[in-house]
């Protein structure tokens, strides 16, 4: 029975250092902290999310605007979603999973914060913002980044660059 005891005794031994090594060699990673629900410009701001009943990371967006101080309304309705994209001249190569009404301006998809803010301070004379498509790592869509994030200016029916993240 001892001869099987060392071989596992010294085989954890090195697994548990070559866990301890990789841990330690790994680089730390830092996530910046935006600014608090009080100091955002989007504090006291009212919005309409317009969904699908059956969308769960815009659920979650419309929880990551609350919790930025927004008082949310959620419109949980393929045909209002629909109208709201047709309504507000949402071009097809900008759109995304669900469209936001908030202070003016129209916010198509999971637009991070830094967007939204800039948007709401400098307060350019545009119909609103988007993020195309469901980018991981986005506000309600949880994970990694995977590449820069091209924030669209709406304008009229057409877009351009606003801002990459």
């Amino acid at each position: 029975m001892r001869k099987w005891l060392v071989p596992f005794v010294v085989g954890a031994a090195l697994l548990a250092g070559a866990g301890l090594w990789f841990a330690r060699s790994r680089p730390v990673q830092t996530v910046a902290v935006s600014a608090t629900p009080s100091q955002s410009v989007l504090q006291g701001l009212s919005a309409v999310v317009y969904k699908s009943p059956t969308c769960g990371c815009c659920a979650s967006y419309a929880e990551f605007l609350s919790k930025h101080g927004v008082s949310v309304e959620v419109v949980s309705s393929d045909a209002a979603l629909a109208q709201a994209k047709k309504d507000y001249g949402i071009p097809t190569t900008a759109q995304s999973c669900h469209t936001v009404v908030m202070d003016g301006y129209v916010i198509e998809g999971h637009v991070p914060l830094e967007a939204l803010e800039r948007l709401l301070s400098e307060r350019p004379a545009i119909d609103g913002i988007a993020l195309p498509g469901m980018p991981v790592g986005t506000p309600g869509m949880p994970g990694p980044k995977q590449a820069p994030f091209e924030v669209l200016e709406l304008d009229e029916g057409t877009s351009q660059t606003f801002m990459t993240l």
